[in-house]
């Protein structure tokens, strides 16, 4: 009996940990990039809707909104993808990023010219 009530205890204890960590990610979230000797900014509108997770990027040359794709939190871990076309190409942005408190840290990666770039990225909520 003992066990069977730990065990329900870890159950819920890990169920609510993850429940608290999707809602929390609800929130606008914003970073910024620098490369080839421009800094451009970053936002991420993030929601929550039960255990779905959904929202919208908006930055790039034209600071244009896109829905995010594939978006989902496990625990603490976030991804989601962006899908942008330029000059009738599309290109599929992959982020991916850990949750702790207002900061998200991760990597974000897209296929360029046949080879994966990488880029560090840290989102803070902002409030």
């Amino acid at each position: 009996m003992k066990r069977l009530m730990a065990a329900a205890f870890v159950a819920i204890v890990g169920l609510a940990t993850a429940v608290l960590a999707a809602e929390n990610v609800a929130g606008t979230w914003k970073w910024t990039t620098s490369f080839g000797g421009q800094t451009r900014e970053s936002t991420l509108k993030l929601k929550m809707e039960g255990d779905k997770l959904s929202g919208v990027y908006i930055g790039g040359q034209s600071n244009t909104e896109t829905p995010i794709e594939n978006a989902t939190i496990k625990d603490d871990l976030v991804s989601f993808n962006v899908t942008r076309e330029r000059d009738g190409q599309k290109s599929t942005t992959k982020y991916s990023g850990k949750l702790a408190g207002d900061t998200i840290t991760g990597k974000s990666e897209r296929d360029r010219d046949g080879q994966t770039q990488s880029t560090e990225w840290i989102a803070k909520r902002q409030k």
